[in-house]
């Protein structure tokens, strides 16, 4: 092909592209312009809201999105005044149903609670609270520690066991939210999200027997089987196996009474004669 030519066609297709350009611009921005966006108004965050605030009229603005709304989604904000946030909220972010409690239920830590669960106290001190290291939304193990009622063998001393697993941390003292420091502190009470039959072992558990937590990972959702441990068995390096049930004693047989023998004398004249009779049908 002759070097002219091929550069005359090299040029042609780069102002036919050049000029497809402008008139898709041109074209795509008369047809934007014609056509009309569709908003909403939706409720958002006008500052940092904190977890357990009652939202007030001047913690919420409006704004307009483009496009379908997010689910859940509080396009007004008399729906939101007044309702727990059960999140931490940050300035612009938009306020979800999912973020409130139900409307009536108040803030503070009790709009923390889930639907069918409980908050306990459970009282601690610096060393049972982890070192200050539980913070809300921590997961714990909680683990008790005593003499076991009927305890067979007492010479194995005090015994501990893991009682509950992977509980939520609500609130630390009286702190529902993290430390924005990272900072820890010792605290007096934490509170657990339990179900109402854990919230009646930890009761129980409260009154009679020592009670410690153990942090875990959040992410680490594992229930592990544990059997227990003693004082005793600190020594050895193992739990011993439970001794073998001593086998009952069989019943003695009861052996029936002899029958009675009865002498009866017979005297005849002069002559008398001895007779035995044995009564083998006499009422026991």
């Amino acid at each position: 092909m002759n070097r002219r030519l091929a550069v005359i066609l090299l040029s042609a297709f780069i102002i036919a592209s050049a000029c497809s350009y402008l008139v898709y611009r041109v074209v795509a921005g008369r047809i934007a312009a014609t056509t009309p966006r569709t908003t909403t108004k939706v409720v958002i965050a006008a500052t940092d809201i904190p977890l357990g605030s009652v939202l007030r009229d001047v913690d919420l603005t409006t704004t307009e999105i483009i496009g379908p709304l997010p689910k859940g989604a509080i396009v007004n904000p008399k729906d939101a005044v007044g309702r727990g946030v059960t999140a931490t909220l940050s300035q612009n972010e938009p306020i979800l149903e999912s973020h409130l409690a139900p409307a009536g239920s108040g803030g503070g830590l009790a709009a923390t609670i889930k639907p069918g669960m409980r908050a306990v106290a459970v009282r601690v001190d610096d060393v049972v609270s982890v070192a200050g290291f539980v913070t809300p939304g921590m997961r714990v193990d909680l683990l008790i520690s005593g003499n076991p009622p009927g305890d067979t063998n007492p010479s194995e001393g005090t015994k501990v066991k893991t009682l509950l697993q992977n509980l939520e941390v609500l609130s630390a003292g009286q702190d529902i939210q993290k430390d924005a420091d990272g900072k820890a502190k010792p605290v007096p009470v934490v509170n657990l999200l339990v179900t109402p039959e854990q919230a009646e072992q930890i009761s129980l558990a409260s009154s009679q027997t020592r009670i410690q937590l153990v942090l875990r990972n959040p992410l680490d959702t594992q229930i592990a089987q544990t059997s227990g441990t003693a004082v005793g068995n600190l020594f050895t390096g193992s739990n011993p196996p439970p001794k073998p049930r001593m086998p009952s004693a069989a019943p003695r047989p009861v052996s029936a009474p002899a029958s009675k023998v009865y002498l009866v004398q017979v005297f005849n004249g002069s002559k008398r004669t001895d007779e035995k009779f044995v009564n083998n049908n006499e009422e026991k």
